[in-house]
């Protein structure tokens, strides 16, 4: 019995162990220059798109990409040692106006078009796609945000939520892609002030470069009048 409790000790030891060694994975990785790196689309993967969705008092449809993704029941086949799999052919799911998935773009097409245009012509990883509703009725500003990873800031070779997360801004028609966090800075959350038309948002800097965002690192206060034209990034200090 005694070497049973030992036993079990030992597996929760090396358990925690395990998932400190995981929340310690550095979410960057600092070389000879702090460049953001673009890494290429993985040509392994099936890309497939949702039915398209059009936001409420807009013209545009919306197609959101992604990857096919597969899962494994854990059965096996009758007669093979290969497991029997799901396939799932939704990427996406939709809120009160705002998309989410792990997207690898965006389509936009008008609706009196055929023409439809991505969002971007560069490997990202999409987390959230939120359309602005009240900022638009107020000020006939359509405004998409997205939160999103657009660089393979840890260097391991591929774009996923290990990386940096970032704040982009697009018109509803995907244009004007416009990313508003700085590089290297990792987004904390963002809200929107409908009285004022302002979006803030919180970023913090790993300032010690260690590659961790953590309590010894700095937090900037941002913001954006999102009743104006031009996207201007404000800092602000509220303490």
């Amino acid at each position: 019995m005694k070497k049973y409790f030992k036993y079990i000790a030992v597996i929760l030891v090396g358990t925690v162990i395990s998932c400190r060694e995981e929340v310690q994975k550095p979410k960057v990785s600092y070389g000879a220059s702090n460049k953001v790196s673009v890494t290429k689309a993985d040509s392994t993967q099936i890309e497939i798109a949702d039915l398209p969705i059009q936001m409420e008092g807009t013209d545009y449809l919306i197609h959101p990409v992604g990857d096919l993704r597969v899962y494994e029941r854990g059965s096996k086949a009758r007669f093979g040692s290969s497991s029997v799999n799901d396939v799932s052919f939704t990427i996406s799911n939709l809120g009160e106006y705002e998309i989410t998935g792990y997207l690898q773009n965006l389509k936009f097409q008008k609706v009196d078009s055929d023409s439809i245009r991505p969002l971007s012509d560069k490997p990202i990883l999409i987390l959230t796609a939120t359309y602005l509703k009240t900022v638009a009725d107020r000020t006939h500003n359509n405004v998409m945000v997205y939160t999103l990873t657009d660089s393979d800031t840890n260097k391991d070779g591929k774009i996923d939520t290990s990386d940096i997360k970032t704040l982009y801004l697009s018109d509803i028609s995907g244009e004007n892609f416009t990313k508003v966090s700085a590089d290297l800075e990792e987004l904390v959350d963002w809200s929107l002030i409908e009285s004022k038309n302002r979006l803030y948002f919180r970023t913090i800097e790993d300032t010690n470069q260690n590659g961790q965002f953590d309590k010894n690192d700095v937090l900037h206060y941002n913001y954006i009048d999102l009743a104006s034209k031009k996207w201007e990034v404000k800092a602000y200090k509220p303490i």
